[in-house]
């Protein structure tokens, strides 16, 4: 018996000995491998940089220039940011562009929610459909939108004949050329544009809810209100940052829209800082301070979008 407990360990122990040597080694890790991963990325790297990174540098050089964009530019070092705070109009028209914040990224955030709840909780034929329709206008371009509401808002457009089939004649007026109406008009515009994104992003974002929550908190005596507040909001704050997030950028980048259907008018009513990046680049030529205003506007859409981020979507900066 022990004859056969040694020839049996014998046995075992070859055994182990083929496997070992006949099981493929692991090779270190080669120099060149570690570099793989930056290889890869490097054609991405190389066109973000070349088509962001670097017109953002040279923005950042102009601004720090008296310049004309012909002639030799004289260096006049923070003049041009000094004057970007001090005039007047400048600061007129980043306020312009706060107040767009308001009608493309609150209201529908607020509207998409309420829509997202209502489309998801209730049984809707043809939910596909409907938010093919609601998204639709962000594929539209915005010169297309642009061009077609200022139609609507025209004296003889639909909006005031409407208004004057119903015998409201006193609303109906120049939407787009009185300084009262003009921005809240084109503010409209944007609102209308963005409550599809809106409603889409919350729709996916309350699609993963379970249903057991909801089931559980009305066996508890909680109604549609209550669920909405205690279930549906901490559920989908990660949605409402990101939809804040893109319609506030696009609030304060907007030039497309008011350049169609305003021109910045009536007066100065409208103007909003991409327009002043626009005019005074290429109608007054003053490039250095239309890049100063660049500038100042992406710093500015940088510092909204961290604080809508961490406002909005808390968990982040703790899961960091």
């Amino acid at each position: 018996m022990a004859a056969d407990r040694t020839a049996e360990g014998a046995v075992a122990t070859a055994t182990t000995a083929a496997t070992g040597a006949a099981a493929p080694r692991r090779r270190p890790l080669q120099p060149h491998g570690r570099a793989t991963p930056y290889l890869l990325a490097a054609p991405a790297l190389l066109l973000y940089g070349a088509f962001l990174l670097f017109p953002l540098g040279r923005a950042v050089q102009y601004s720090l220039y008296d310049f004309d964009g012909l002639t030799v530019g004289t260096f006049v070092g923070l003049d041009n940011y000094v004057a970007v705070v001090a005039d007047e109009g400048l600061r007129e028209a980043f306020g312009h562009a706060l107040v767009l914040v308001l009608f493309f990224s609150v209201i529908p955030v607020v509207v998409g929610l309420a829509l997202a709840a209502l489309l998801t909780r209730a049984p809707v034929r043809g939910l596909p459909a409907f938010r093919t329709v609601v998204f639709l206008p962000q594929v539209i371009a915005m010169v297309v939108v642009a061009v077609a509401w200022r139609r609507i808002y025209a004296p003889d457009g639909p909006l005031n004949t409407a208004l004057r089939a119903v015998g409201l004649d006193g609303l109906a007026r120049t939407w787009l050329g009185e300084f009262g109406t003009a921005l809240p008009a084109v503010g409209l515009i944007g609102t209308w544009v963005s409550t599809g994104l809106a409603t889409v992003l919350l729709m996916a974002g309350m699609a993963r809810v379970p249903r057991e929550l909801y089931e559980a908190s009305s066996l508890d005596g909680a109604g549609p209100v209550r669920q909405l507040v205690a279930i549906t909001l901490p559920s989908v704050r990660p949605e409402m940052a990101v939809a804040l997030v893109l319609t506030t950028i696009t609030a304060l980048k907007t030039f497309d829209l008011v350049y169609v259907t305003t021109g910045g008018g009536p007066g100065t009513s409208t103007t909003v800082p991409s327009y002043e990046v626009y005019r005074r680049a290429f109608e007054l030529g003053q490039v250095g301070s239309a890049a100063a205003v660049g500038v100042v506007l992406t710093v500015l859409v940088l510092l909204v979008t961290v604080v809508v981020t961490r406002v909005v979507d808390p968990t982040r900066r703790d899961e960091r």
